[in-house]
């Protein structure tokens, strides 16, 4: 018997690792089929060679991210070395007569590793590795819940509320996420109520688009934003502040957060509604925690200096997001000051999403530099009739391509490096008089975000869904709710608010 034990389980693994492999294998082999035929298809007029093969990269990307049949690091890897080698051996878009060369082909690729959102991304994911080694993120989230009743609609009310909070103080969305789950269980335990309950589900799925929400309304809340203000900067030389993109999201975020606890309360009403104790158990787990450490104190207090800065920049002083998060995250550092050691923080940070990150600002370059993007978009303005169409139907269109093309996406850093450089060039060979391109770029990224429909959508709805206190389903069914609840404020914003200030 005990053999048999041990045979099954092996079994049922082996099965499970080829059915894995089998998605991975077809995903991957048809990424490769897809590039070779468009490398094989003969070049459009007026595209340069570079730009056609740039095409054939990004069909082979775009498979592989809604595959993902490889790990989003090694796709990058990947990447780069199909760019160094097509390129390279393509004629130079300036001067056609000579090859581009491997060389500068692997400074195409790697280019985007010398963009400064690169640098603020890398160092919000230390900021982020500094709130879990310490502990602070887990203390903000409890007594933010302490302070709130024990009926459950007020605990919802408090998750969304930590969920609010941690984003302008926690600069990833993963990480904000992973915080307050494991917070999030104690409270369902502590209330006694059933893991798989409507409350339990309720609170998690609550938590976790909460953070997809406010992933819109904070420049810093998340890398995709990264992803597109770096494509602004370098492509339109124009840098958002986090204070102009605060003051155009946050009335989003806010009518979104309202209409998610009635959602919420609404679809997935609670089995019970008030628990005792809920609040004293809550207490028990700050008071766990002990009273609170000098590197707490520390790191709360570069966090509020941070965000000062962030919320001042372009209006007290000149320092932009970047360089101030970059001075902050060395300040952690310092001998006497700091909050962690680099021993400590190494094995915290997620490496891969830097090198995904700087490879795919160096993928929507390098469609922009070719001129892909720009044939690319050329097409979609005939198809989609936007020569001559209005900001704000422009807006409602290419919003609802994205919200479509997000459903295939796993991550919505990569969806924002796939299609932000052709979203810009599309609003760069619009005819419409005086459409604002930074203005419409920032609220297309918005759109970017909106991963409220499927569990895959986004790494962090993979971290609620691990903890099996909602169905799938659950998800899709209040997830399309909230979609068309965030398309219509696109939309009613675009046609008011966002217009009085002049983005669309």
């Amino acid at each position: 018997m005990t053999a048999a034990r041990q045979v099954e389980p092996s079994s049922a693994s082996g099965s499970s690792f080829k059915d894995n492999w089998a998605i991975k294998y077809w995903g991957l082999l048809l990424g490769v089929a897809a590039l070779i035929a468009i490398m094989l298809l003969p070049t459009p007029e007026g595209l340069p060679v570079a730009g056609h093969r740039m095409l054939a990269i990004l069909a082979f990307a775009v498979i592989v991210w809604m595959t993902e049949s490889l790990d989003y690091a090694v796709s990058a890897v990947v990447i780069a070395a199909l760019m160094a080698f097509l390129l390279g051996l393509a004629p130079d878009v300036a001067n056609p007569k000579v090859l581009l060369g491997t060389s500068r082909g692997l400074g195409i690729a790697f280019s985007g590793f010398a963009n400064t959102a690169l640098a603020l991304v890398a160092a919000a994911l230390f900021l982020a590795a500094a709130m879990t080694a310490t502990g602070l993120d887990k203390r903000i989230a409890l007594v933010i819940l302490s302070r709130v009743g024990t009926q459950t609609r007020q605990v919802v009310l408090g998750a969304i509320l930590v969920g609010f909070v941690m984003a302008f103080l926690v600069p990833s969305t993963t990480a904000r996420v992973a915080c307050l789950v494991p917070i999030m269980l104690g409270i369902i335990a502590a209330f006694g109520v059933d893991k798989k309950g409507a409350f339990a589900g309720m609170l998690m799925i609550t938590t976790v688009q909460t953070a997809s929400i406010w992933n819109v309304g904070i420049k810093t809340a998340a890398a995709q934003n990264m992803v597109a203000v770096g494509f602004i900067e370098r492509t339109l030389n124009y840098t958002i502040t986090w204070l102009e993109w605060f003051i155009a999201a946050a009335p989003f975020a806010i009518l979104m957060t309202i209409a998610l606890y009635f959602v919420m309360t609404w679809m997935m009403p609670p089995e019970v509604d008030e628990v005792p104790g809920g609040r004293e158990s809550i207490r028990n787990s700050l008071a766990d925690l002990g009273p609170m450490k000098t590197s707490e104190k520390k790191l709360l207090a570069i966090s509020l200096t941070l965000l000062a800065f962030w919320s001042t920049e372009g209006v007290l002083h000149r320092f932009d997001t970047s360089t101030t998060t970059i001075a902050a995250v060395a300040l952690m550092f310092l001998p006497g000051i700091g909050i962690m050691t680099w021993k400590e923080a190494q094995p915290r940070i997620p490496w891969g999403t830097i090198v995904l990150f700087g490879i795919g600002i160096s993928l929507g370059t390098a469609l922009l530099q070719t001129k892909a993007a720009t044939w690319l978009a050329d097409i979609a303005v005939i198809q989609f009739g936007l020569a001559n169409a209005t900001a704000l139907f422009i807006l409602g269109a290419m919003s609802l391509f994205l919200v479509v093309i997000h459903l295939g996406f796993a991550s919505a850093t990569a969806l924002a490096s796939a299609m932000i450089p052709i979203i810009i060039a599309v609003l760069q060979g619009v005819a419409t008089p005086g459409i604002n391109i930074v203005g419409m770029t920032m609220l297309l990224q918005f759109v970017v975000s909106f991963g409220f429909i499927l569990v895959v959508n986004a790494p962090q709805n993979m971290v609620a869904y691990g903890t099996e206190t909602f169905e799938a389903k659950d998800f899709v069914r209040t997830g399309l709710v909230l979609t068309v609840i965030a398309l219509a404020l696109v939309m009613l914003l675009g046609a008011t608010y966002w217009h009085w200030l002049g983005y669309a």
